[in-house]
């Protein structure tokens, strides 16, 4: 019997309430921490990987590293565990850029998460697992253009950490 996997659900503080099933979470639609980042290369651009047909925002480009923060585990712990299983990068250099909540209904789930977004420093080449499909790294510029032109190329969570913690930078409205 396989195990499942458990998540802690937390609070607005991100204060933990207690353990849960991770599928139990999405089924009762409990805040649960998972990290999020953005991997960038010595040259400022920016990897992003196009999500497999089995994943949300299926088709689309997103951030390269995403998960579950496992019951117990550290934040640094699940943003090394992620970016190898993900993208087989080993972390190294990085930065904690923030947190928010993101909730929506995606799938016949719904994610109510607790994004702690990171940046990752690495110009290595990635390794994707069967979450991705395709790699591609983007200059700033690229993105910029490409959200105002084709918004629907990137997934949802990625316009919300965009508009949450980049806004500035690609020069679209905050929330």
């Amino acid at each position: 019997m396989e195990k499942m996997e458990k998540v802690d659900v937390v609070d607005e503080n991100l204060r933990v309430l207690y353990p849960i099933d991770k599928q139990e979470a999405h089924d009762k639609g409990v805040l649960h921490p998972t990290i999020v980042a953005e991997v960038i290369n010595k040259k400022g651009e920016w990897l992003l990987v196009r999500q497999a047909g089995h994943k949300q925002d299926a088709g689309q480009f997103v951030s390269p590293v995403g998960g579950h923060v496992t019951s117990g585990e550290s934040e640094i712990e699940a943003l090394k565990r992620e970016a190898m299983e993900e993208v087989g990068l080993k972390v190294v250099s990085y930065k904690r850029v923030g947190q928010f909540i993101f909730n929506r209904e995606v799938n016949d789930k719904i994610e109510n998460h607790y994004f702690i977004l990171y940046e990752i420093y690495s110009d290595e080449e990635p390794k994707l697992n069967d979450e991705s499909v395709e790699w591609k790294r983007f200059y700033r510029q690229e993105i910029k253009k490409i959200l105002k032109e084709n918004p629907k190329f990137f997934g949802d969570a990625f316009h919300v950490v965009i508009r949450n913690f980049y806004s500035s930078l690609f020069g679209i409205d905050s929330v």
